[in-house]
């Protein structure tokens, strides 16, 4: 298993070979759980692209450390900068920029509504982190979705 920036959670079917530009190319062939969208990353590139191991359990404790963080201050820019801002933070793959966004967007959900695209954010930014934390802990995805609801009630 591995974790594809902003795909989440998949299982590296196979390596397969295949010519490129004249070239031979080794790829994994990443299928992601949960909609089993098949990706094809060339080996040569998948640190530089991002992909990793999942999370382990002492990693998946500081995630929620981060989630139950309140001395931040929310950005007051406007909600398509932010959007940005944080479509580049899950875009990074890491599971802690995007438990920051998702701190972040249920925090400012307190105080206004949510444009479209930070609602969509959020549950992206929420669906990453349950499938990947129910992995790396061994528990169920209701489960881990039910404590972090339970951190911003």
């Amino acid at each position: 298993m591995a974790v594809y920036p902003a795909h989440g959670v998949g299982v590296i079917r196979a390596i397969e070979s295949q010519k490129v530009a004249g070239t031979n190319q080794t790829f994994y062939v990443l299928e992601i759980l949960g909609n089993s969208m098949r990706i094809m990353i060339p080996t040569a590139s998948s640190e530089h692209v991002g992909l990793r191991s999942i999370v382990n359990k002492q990693e998946a404790l500081e995630v929620i450390d981060i989630l139950k963080d309140r001395a931040i201050e929310i950005d007051s820019q406007t909600w398509n900068r932010r959007y940005r801002e944080y479509m580049e933070k899950i875009k990074t793959g890491s599971i802690f920029e995007v438990a920051a966004v998702l701190r972040d967007l249920f925090l400012l959900s307190a105080d206004k509504d949510l444009s479209y695209g930070e609602r969509k954010m959020l549950d992206t930014a929420k669906g990453l982190l349950v499938k990947e934390l129910s992995i790396a802990q061994d528990v169920e995805e209701d489960k881990i979705c039910r404590k972090i609801e339970n951190i911003f009630t």
